[in-house]
């Protein structure tokens, strides 16, 4: 005899740099055994694939993780988690002061993606040259070789490339070698290279800020928690 199937409900969620809504549900038990598994080990390489996996079947494969920047990946699963586990999470926050841990609990509500500096995407190299830049996803940050600083740096650069143009064409990244591009990078000027430096910097992270009283020494802190890892301390 089939066993009866469960309603699961559904919800609504905003992609911070699409600034669009997708449907997603919370993760299931099946889910959430594989997070717990990856959470274990402490190797948060293990735990981006299981983390993109579980947005994609969250969002009915509406959505590939591979296309979102790192932060709408986190804020995604952190949303999901809420809706899924529950809005709190419990964690242990070192004074400023003492160095003494004191343990809080913060409702993932009231996390949110922190503003950013107005910089322009688009790039003038010369009169007739110029190249427009883009947020790198996380498909881009995974293919960054992190072993090679020199390596990192150019690939850094180039993957944030969406397109370069002159007075007639232009030419998107996607359709050039990373030889070409790097070329294309090591022809620019020390003030370009700032340029292109200062959008790529300038990213948005979640963040909370975490207001409590030290139970050691009683200092009243006030700590700026940014990225994934701060909120499964």
């Amino acid at each position: 005899m089939a066993l009866p199937k469960l309603e699961i409900p559904r919800y609504n969620i905003n992609v911070p740099s699409l600034d669009k809504r997708v449907e997603f549900r919370p993760f299931l038990v099946k889910e959430e055994k594989v997070l717990m598994i990856a959470q274990e080990t402490e190797d948060s390489s293990k735990l981006l694939p299981v983390i993109k996996n579980i947005v994609k079947a969250c969002s009915f494969e509406k959505l590939d993780p591979n296309d979102c920047t790192s932060t709408d990946l986190e804020y995604l699963f952190l949303q999901l988690r809420a809706k899924s586990v529950g809005e709190t999470v419990d964690i242990k926050i070192k004074c400023e002061e003492c160095g003494e841990y004191t343990s809080i609990t913060i409702n993932l509500d009231e996390i949110v993606v922190s503003e950013i500096n107005n910089i322009s995407n688009t790039i003038e190299i010369s009169d007739s040259v110029g190249m427009v830049l883009k947020p790198l996803s996380v498909k881009d940050v995974e293919r960054i070789d992190e072993e090679n600083a020199e390596k990192a740096f150019n690939q850094t650069l180039i993957y944030s490339i969406e397109s370069i143009y002159d007075a007639d064409n232009v030419y998107p990244a996607s359709e050039s070698t990373e030889k070409e591009l790097i070329e294309f990078i090591d022809s620019l000027s020390h003030s370009h290279l700032q340029k292109m430096q200062e959008y790529i910097q300038n990213v948005p992270a979640i963040q909370y800020v975490a207001k409590f009283k030290c139970k050691a020494c009683g200092h009243e802190n006030e700590i700026v928690l940014e990225g994934l890892e701060s909120f499964f301390a």
